[in-house]
């Protein structure tokens, strides 16, 4: 038997639903179609560089759409460099309204077997829960889209405005097939992201707790520091040392802290998102930053929790550092990398001036290499999008979960949309826990019980912006 067969009834099995005031129904085919794709995507090493195979994973949700409804010629699959995008259109009864877009993207970032539990390219169920490189960034959530929309046009659905669903294949490096999406989708009304925003769940009971929707995101930034030395013989030490001198502009980069800032959407995040804080000092924290955000104590509390870190202001991490060449020679060139996540309303100009200031040395060059990444606005606060995923989250989920807008602290393709005046907002219906969310990292994860209310989701949500 494949590993990737499986029945409805398995499905139903292994992800129980929560205890809801009142569960949704249930879609049995789309259901089981949710965790085969998932599976069978998460199985192609979608990585950038040699043996990249993210135009297989384009293919296998061609062949899905196709057996789904949609005209062979109503799917565009177009090669770039060693990845690819696809584009597939449900054209609507009305051309005068502009196209729904959903959004995703098929890569992954890079995964070592060696490093993992399990092998990371493949899936795996235990407990309810699939494991596996992808899982929730973002394979599991674009099978759910996609299965959806196939439940909707299996259905006999029929909509007013066109429905665009394309997947990028370079979202977790350079970007370049998202700015090529963009501008073939720049007439696009809105754009739903299903690779960001996303709810959680409660550590302790496991249940729902609230939702987040994401209407922007801090800028990606990477730079380059840079020292250059003689070199000679490891006998003779300079007092030059680039290995030493790159690591004092490290340590001085580590220790700073860029100024805290608040805007709209953060305002609202930790305003509305304290009640659900379990752990009462963080809580307090988000209510005093929120009704001061120069309140220091907060910031610093704030700072300390890697859940709210990045939403209190700009960071600047290291990431990589390369030096040296030979074990008995004087380094001649030492490097480092930091990559920062950037505030709306700040360039990446004037943050790598604020880097030079901070490092304050006349040796450590300082380069800005960041590849497809800007500065965009926030999208608008939309009524019919407000509203739409409202209902449909809490037809999902249950009546009584929070709706919380917010700005996502990392970067997604939303920002390319955004730049052509296009409302993005970063609205996935997953639910995690805290404990449980290893996007990029070891064991990525996610809980089955996601897939009957993230059907359930995008059936609400594209009927009602459709139709």
């Amino acid at each position: 038997m494949s590993p990737f067969r499986i029945t409805a009834f398995s499905v139903l099995a292994l992800a129980p639903l929560p205890a809801l005031a009142a569960a949704p129904a249930g879609y049995p085919v789309a259901e089981a179609q949710v965790l085969d794709l998932a599976k069978k995507s998460i199985a192609i090493r979608s990585v950038r560089g040699e043996n990249n195979r993210t135009i297989d994973v384009a293919n296998l949700y061609k062949q899905a759409l196709i057996a789904g409804g949609w005209a062979e010629a109503d799917i565009e699959i177009t090669p770039v460099d060693d990845t690819a995008y696809i584009i597939a259109t449900w054209k609507g009864s009305d051309p005068k309204l502009k196209p729904l877009v959903i959004s995703g993207h098929m890569d992954v970032v890079e995964a070592k077997p060696s490093d993992w539990q399990r092998d990371p390219f493949t899936p795996v169920v235990e407990d309810g829960v699939l494991y596996g490189r992808g899982a929730t960034d973002m394979k599991f959530g674009g099978a759910t889209a996609l299965a959806s929309l196939i439940e909707l046009r299996r259905s006999g659905f029929k909509p007013r405005r066109t429905i665009v669903i394309e997947f990028s294949g370079d979202e977790e490096t350079v970007m370049k097939t998202t700015g090529l999406l963009s501008e073939k989708l720049k007439n696009a009304e809105l754009v739903i992201n299903a690779d960001a925003g996303g709810g959680k769940f409660d550590e302790a009971t496991g249940k729902p707790l609230y939702w987040v929707w994401d209407g922007a995101e801090k800028t990606y930034g990477d730079f380059k520091l840079e020292v250059t030395n003689p070199g000679g013989h490891s006998s003779a030490p300079r007092p030059e040392n680039a290995i030493v001198q790159l690591a004092e502009a490290l340590v001085k980069v580590g220790a700073y802290k860029f100024p805290a800032e608040q805007n709209p959407l953060t305002k609202a995040y930790f305003t509305q998102a304290a009640p659900f804080e379990t752990d009462p000092k963080i809580a307090a924290a988000m209510r005093a930053f929120a009704a001061n955000p120069a309140d220091e104590a907060a910031i610093a509390v704030l700072r300390a929790n890697p859940a709210t870190v990045g939403k209190v202001g700009t960071t600047c991490v290291p990431t990589m550092a390369e030096a040296g060449h030979a074990l008995n020679a004087l380094p001649q060139r030492a490097a480092a990398f930091i990559n920062c996540r950037i505030f709306p309303g700040h360039t990446l100009a004037e943050i790598m001036a604020q880097l030079a200031k901070v490092i304050d040395s006349p040796v450590v060059k300082i380069i800005d290499v960041t590849e497809g990444s800007f500065e965009t606005p926030a999208s608008p606060m939309r009524p019919d999008f407000v509203d739409a995923s409202t209902k449909a989250i809490r037809k999902a989920w249950g009546k009584d979960i929070a709706v919380i807008p917010s700005q996502s602290s990392g970067a997604s393709d939303s920002m390319y949309f955004r730049r052509l005046g296009i409302p993005a907002y970063g609205a996935s219906p997953l639910f995690t826990k805290d404990s449980e969310e290893f996007s990029h990292g070891l064991n990525e994860r996610v809980r089955l019980e996601n897939i009957r209310p993230g059907v359930t989701y995008y059936l609400s949500l594209v009927t009602d912006l459709t139709k």
